[in-house]
């Protein structure tokens, strides 16, 4: 994982005076135009910062196990429960992107708990040009703010964080619900989610996951099983089964494709007692296998 330190070390080969202070970590970048044939490639990794993106031209973005491909202009909400990798395609390229940490919004609003920072929303949002204009807009204003002796300023720049992820929600509305019916079941599902989500991704620092089945989400939350489950169904439309082998399906292609860990290791991180079993049951919902997978 890259942390805030490591970024900009690797990217600038400084540190910022206030990296470590009181208030959390911000800061605003532009992205220049590379010179022609000199493009160049973030690499596919997890970050411990959040990161808001709006970037112009043809690209391709490897987000988790999936790949989006952005024709002209695109928003972007990374997490650091998702490792993604940006590929540049075009030879010159322009717009401006912010990173912060969650000690930056402390005590200012649950920004996290919003559907474009959730594992399972929208991350990655096109752009016609009306809305890349106002999308810009927010920016200037949120760079204005940072470069200003404002006392407040750092304030300022977190309401127009808010509205930056207001605009991106507006956009897929059909997301988004205010049924007080399911407000019981949705807060079970978010701390369910919530534990799923904090086992991913694998790495050499955190090696195995600890709870596969639904029963052990439901024994963590002190529920029982059977409340778990129908809470996920009305919610999702989905059995707690169905979204935990979702998931581990989702960080197998990942570890396939990204990591150095031979096929056993990778069945050992997900907590399948043999290498045979992971096969099995990867080969059941890929229809391949784990090594056809890894070279295709």
């Amino acid at each position: 994982m890259e942390d805030l330190e490591n970024f900009y070390k690797n990217k600038f080969n400084w540190l910022p005076n206030n990296l470590k202070n009181n208030i959390g970590h911000f800061n605003l970048f532009r992205l220049e135009p590379f010179v022609e044939g000199q493009p160049t490639n973030i690499p596919y990794e997890r970050r411990d910062f959040y990161k808001i993106m709006l970037v112009k031209g043809q690209s391709k973005i490897h987000f988790a196990d999936k790949v989006v491909e952005i024709e002209h202009q695109a928003l972007s909400f990374s997490n650091p429960q998702i490792p993604y990798k940006w590929e540049h395609l075009d030879s010159i390229r322009e717009g401006v992107y912010c990173i912060f940490n969650a000690q930056f919004f402390h005590k200012f609003g649950e920004f996290h708990n919003y559907e474009v920072f959730q594992p399972d929303g929208e991350h990655i949002f096109e752009l016609t040009e009306h809305q890349t204009e106002t999308i810009h807009a927010i920016f200037n204003k949120i760079e204005t703010e940072f470069n200003s002796d404002y006392k407040y300023k750092y304030d300022a720049i977190r309401n127009f964080i808010f509205e930056l992820l207001h605009f991106a929600l507006k956009l897929n509305p059909s997301g988004i619900t205010n049924n007080s019916s399911v407000n019981a079941s949705k807060r079970i599902v978010t701390l369910f989610t919530e534990l799923l989500e904090r086992q991913f991704p694998l790495d050499d620092s955190h090696p195995q996951i600890k709870l596969r089945a639904a029963s052990d989400f439901a024994s963590t939350l002190n529920i029982h099983a059977n409340h778990l489950n129908k809470a996920v169904k009305e919610v999702t439309g989905k059995t707690t089964t169905q979204i935990i082998t979702e998931r581990i399906l989702q960080e197998s292609k990942v570890l396939l494709k990204y990591a150095k860990w031979d096929v056993s290791e990778i069945a050992y991180a997900l907590d399948f007692k043999e290498a045979t079993h992971f096969s099995n049951f990867f080969k059941k919902h890929v229809d391949i296998s784990p090594s056809q997978f890894r070279t295709s």
